[in-house]
């Protein structure tokens, strides 16, 4: 029995324990995408801070098998087995970052020009109506993976997919309290130790 996440097979009969196959020397082409086959790690898990253990960076390491549609020195996209539609793809970053919090400025506006550059092409490619680029960042936000990432998702209508914008469950609030929070960030972007911490996070 193995569970797949995000392109890896993990068997889940003998946890902790590493297979001895050997990572394959052919690379394959198809449908544009380049497949690496690598060997299995088993008994893995999904990322959580409680495990610390990391699916994603076992892609990098080699550690899996994947679908692989893009990679440079900073950055790599690979197939999601579980998409909404054909195409949806995870950028990623080769670092370990936890969060989008956690990413460094510069990387993170690398990691979205890869989505922009890939983005037109996975909805020619798929032949999707549309695009949504998600960017889940914590446990309150519904992310699964601690290791930042970007799904592009190519939509059709009635695919059943929903991102339920505007939010239903909302009530307009007054014009003046949208000014106040406006304020309120603007005022924070000015602040210099605000900048300070953003300079060093980045």
């Amino acid at each position: 029995m193995a569970r797949r996440y995000f392109g890896i097979y993990y068997p889940l009969d003998a946890p902790g324990q590493h297979t001895s196959t050997q990572r394959a020397h052919n690379r394959t082409l198809a449908l544009g995408l380049r497949i690496w086959r690598i060997h299995t790690l088993e008994g893995a898990k999904m990322t959580t801070p409680a495990t610390g253990h990391c699916i994603f960076c076992d892609i990098i390491h080699g550690a899996a098998e994947v679908s692989m549609c893009y990679e440079d020195s900073d950055a790599l996209a690979f197939m999601d087995i579980q998409p909404v539609n054909a195409g949806h793809t995870l950028v990623v970053p080769r670092q370990h970052f936890e969060s989008f919090e956690d990413l460094p400025h510069d990387l993170g506006m690398h990691l979205f020009e890869v989505a922009m550059h890939l983005g037109p092409v996975i909805r020619r490619v798929s032949g999707r109506e549309g695009m949504n680029l998600v960017v889940s960042s914590g446990t309150a936000a519904g992310q699964d993976v601690y290791h930042f990432h970007i799904h592009l998702i190519p939509r059709r209508a009635g695919d059943g997919f929903d991102v339920n914008l505007p939010f239903s469950g909302s009530s307009m609030p007054d014009r003046t309290q949208l000014d106040a929070m406006a304020a309120r960030i603007i005022s924070t972007l000015r602040d210099p130790m605000a900048r300070t911490v953003r300079a060093k996070v980045a």
